[in-house]
């Protein structure tokens, strides 16, 4: 697939206009711009990026990436959510053969990897631009995360609608919206990924201080070189 490009005046000035935009704005903008070859991801901890999609792009498919370690109230939940708000869910896996069943417990980078990051690129290998749920509000890693930019180790244009909604914007949407939250998130848990390597955490300041516990990983390889690149 050929690529639009975004130079770097284009990408400057799409973001100074987006941060006074609605988030429905820029996935409309997105949709026109890439058409069939627009990516959305969630991670399905909470609803806003998945409906905001459903609900402003008809027809478009949001991908969860199912590592096999996932919480099942993680699957139920998207499930769920795709059936009430009618939207389009596509669950990817890594390939059958991915190592064995206690890598995370002697690589979590590797596990990572396999299980999660290489399905994205599989995915994204045909796509042109990827809409992401980031936000800078989730803690000190992706505090400076740009609304758009060029995802140079994926080669395509990387949207986060919401990079700049705070805590109380997603509350206020969920409250406005009627829509219902993660399982997880009244037994503690404010960052949910695999459960291996999630815990609940009792830090405000820091939502994923629960990820990788013990550890000096913050990021699971979906996001965290290519967001510092802009």
């Amino acid at each position: 697939m050929t690529h639009p490009t975004l130079d770097t005046d284009e990408i400057r000035a799409l973001n100074a206009d987006f941060e006074s935009a609605q988030p429905t704005d820029i996935l409309a903008w997105a949709a026109k711009k890439f058409g069939h070859g627009l990516a959305v991801t969630s991670s399905f901890g909470d609803p806003i990026l998945a409906h905001l999609a459903w609900t402003t792009i008809p027809g478009i498919e949001v991908s969860l990436i199912d590592t096999q370690y996932l919480f099942a109230e993680t699957i139920w939940y998207a499930k769920h959510l795709a059936d009430r708000t009618g939207g389009n869910l596509r669950i990817l896996t890594p390939a059958s053969d991915v190592g064995r069943d206690d890598l995370w417990m002697r690589d979590t980078d590797l596990c990572c990897g396999v299980r999660k990051v290489a399905p994205l690129e599989h995915m994204l290998a045909n796509r042109s631009a990827w809409v992401t749920g980031l936000r800078r509000d989730d803690g000190p890693t992706r505090a400076q995360t740009p609304i758009v930019f060029h995802d140079v180790l994926r080669d395509v244009i990387k949207v986060n609608p919401i990079a700049n909604w705070t805590d109380a914007d997603v509350a206020s949407y969920v409250l406005d919206n009627d829509l219902p939250q993660h399982p997880l998130i009244d037994r503690g848990y404010t960052s949910i990924g695999c459960w291996p390597c999630t815990a609940p955490v009792s830090d405000p300041n820091d939502k994923r201080a629960g990820r990788w516990a013990g550890q000096s990983k913050t990021e699971c390889g979906l996001h965290g070189g290519p967001a510092l690149q802009q």
